[in-house]
């Protein structure tokens, strides 16, 4: 099983990320940053509509300062969904502002709502990772689904991914009559194959959520990875295969009764071709992103010399102990997708 025993560090970004974010246009001024929200005054836990703990803590600030705080959060959310029009964000307040006690960086979530329907929408701002952000902009690039995210000095702002945490989703759904096992493994296999390849770590059952999408005949699964924090961090090849988590067991069951071995290599195959088309598709920006990596400082060395030398065995492929940092170990990684 995969076990991570130690503390990511956190990596702050580098002059060459900056200039990657900046050619993007994922740099962005903003008008509050990460630091400025925890000048809040005071907390009270927060639970989910069952009384359980959630974690997370909502935090409040003293009169004088709460109403510039949350004009200025919602300015940051006009920015990451209407390129800063606020003139659209007249009908929405901020509804909460909560604070992560657990977590690596300790992130703060955004709660807006939509004063005319009660709608409401989640964005997070934390400390910028560059671990993290390089695993956004990967996410991006490599997987099928888009994600928008901002940058602005030691700050990161990312939207809100929709989706049933995999966790939840184990323990509630999985006995609905009208789950479809098959297409559910097939995707969970996918989703391995493309953590894998783009060595994206640490995807037990709650960094992921599962975004369900009926259609007229069947039910579609889509796995999202939530958290980007182990983006080519960890030394262990395991730690890269979600198939190793044991919080995942009811997944990797369910494939084990509902897939063959010739089944898994044909989706694991398909997903290798997707990602490749994604690859040709991109070809500025992945190399763009890749060589900031290869220049950067994103893992320890004893990190990266036992990840390379797991990769080189699993691919009996020696093009991995010739890196030299996991931006190197990542590029020969993609480069056997290409060549296959």
């Amino acid at each position: 099983m995969a076990v991570i025993s130690k503390k990511k560090i956190v990596y702050p970004i580098s002059e060459g990320l900056r200039n990657y974010l900046i050619k993007y246009g994922r740099e962005v001024d903003i008008p509050i940053h990460y630091k400025e929200l925890l000048r809040y005054s005071g907390s009270i836990a927060l639970y989910d509509s069952k009384g359980n703990d959630t974690l997370w803590e909502t935090v409040f600030y003293d009169e004088t300062d709460r109403s510039e705080i949350h004009y200025k959060v919602k300015k940051i959310y006009a920015l990451l969904k209407a390129d800063g029009d606020m003139s659209v964000m007249q009908h929405l307040y901020v509804d909460r502002i909560d604070l992560c006690i657990y977590g690596n960086t300790q992130p703060f979530r955004v709660r807006i709502v939509n004063r005319i329907n009660d709608n409401f929408d989640y964005f997070y701002i934390k400390h910028a990772d560059a671990s993290r952000v390089y695993g956004l902009e990967l996410e991006h690039l490599l997987s099928p689904n888009r994600i928008s995210y901002l940058v602005y000095q030691d700050s990161l702002i990312e939207e809100h991914i929709a989706g049933i945490p995999g966790e939840q989703f184990m323990k509630q759904y999985m006995p609905d009559d009208l789950l479809n096992p098959i297409r559910l493994s097939k995707e969970f296999v996918k989703f391995n194959e493309r953590c894998f390849v783009r060595l994206l770590g640490d995807m037990h059952s709650s960094n992921f959520v599962i975004d369900v999408t009926p259609d007229f005949e069947e039910i579609h699964y889509r796995i999202r990875a939530i958290d980007f924090d182990q983006q080519s961090y960890e030394g262990k090849k395991s730690i890269y295969l979600p198939q190793y988590f044991k919080q995942n067991n009811v997944l990797i069951q369910l494939g084990i009764a509902h897939i063959t071995p010739e089944s898994m290599v044909q989706y694991q195959r398909e997903e290798r071709a997707l990602i490749a088309t994604r690859l040709k598709s991109s070809p500025k920006e992945i190399e763009d992103i890749l060589s900031s990596m290869e220049s950067d400082t994103i893992s320890t060395e004893e990190n990266t010399d036992s990840l390379k030398n797991e990769l080189a065995r699993h691919y009996k492929n020696m093009q991995f102990y010739q890196c030299r940092n996991m931006g190197q170990i990542l590029r020969t990684s993609l480069n056997l997708v290409l060549q296959r």
